[in-house]
């Protein structure tokens, strides 16, 4: 191992902190108010070098976002022409919806997900006490309460191994375990069971999608050979992504629409 990867050598031998998930999300949560801080208070030179950065950065957030609302944005045909037209004309359609998506954005491979149009765009938002219930069980733990039980259903993969008891901090109960997936593909109109192979996103929480937290609106990755998609190189398609568009702890089943 090189002799600057010291850090990562310490993670692969002594784990990260317990509390490490919610340090970092209260970290990522408070990046708003330390760069307003900045901008108020930064002077001479380091305020300029600061709002230039920022101006960047909010160029690329708009563009990003005007990108993603013209992408499926269907324009008016235009009117027929009062001369007749040619015969070899009369078949050329003209192109009615705008593909407008950056190729800035297309090469981003942590947006794909985002390339899709959804069919659940909004969710209602879960808090994190209808999330989670707090287990105040043993020695140490009804003093601090920081063990938590997951209320939702989960994916839990094949190969996960439980942490330790005494220092697991989230708690995925085996009944609320789901393996597979109804998936309707919207075009063939044909509903199958399909096996689950990862939880791609969740839109409550970053820490969610990490636990595998299954809600309305997650977008979850199913393994679709027995359909027998083929790509157009000829290649069998072996997983897709698809939405849960129901709410699993209310019926006690997952069902999904594919996104194509």
């Amino acid at each position: 191992m090189p002799q600057n990867e010291y850090m990562e050598r310490w993670r692969k031998l002594h784990g990260r902190r317990l509390d490490h998930e919610e340090r970092q999300r209260k970290r990522t949560a408070r990046e708003g108010h330390k760069a307003s801080q900045d901008a108020q208070n930064l002077r001479g030179l380091r305020a300029k070098l600061y709002q230039k950065k920022r101006h960047n950065e909010k160029i690329q957030m708009k563009k990003a976002i005007k990108a993603h609302e013209e992408r499926n944005v269907k324009t008016a045909d235009e009117k027929e022409p009062t001369t007749p037209m040619p015969a070899y004309l009369l078949d050329r359609s003209n192109p009615s919806t705008a593909k407008a998506l950056s190729s800035a954005i297309k090469n981003k491979r942590a947006e794909k997900a985002a390339k899709f149009a959804v069919p659940l765009p909004k969710v209602r938002g879960i808090s994190e006490e209808e999330m989670f219930k707090v287990v105040k069980t043993g020695k140490k733990t009804h003093q601090k309460s920081w063990k938590r039980m997951v209320t939702k259903p989960t994916f839990v993969g094949p190969d996960f191994t439980r942490r330790n008891p005494k220092h697991e901090r989230f708690i995925r109960p085996m009944g609320l375990r789901y393996k597979k997936a109804n998936v309707t593909h919207p075009e063939l109109g044909v509903t199958v069971q399909l096996p689950i192979i990862s939880v791609k996103k969740n839109p409550q929480n970053p820490l969610y999608t990490q636990l595998g937290v299954l809600t309305k609106g997650t977008v979850i990755e199913v393994n679709v050979s027995e359909l027998g998609l083929v790509t157009a190189g000829g290649k069998v398609v072996w997983g897709r992504y698809a939405q849960v568009t129901n709410n699993p702890e209310n019926e006690g089943c997952i069902n999904s629409v594919l996104l194509v």
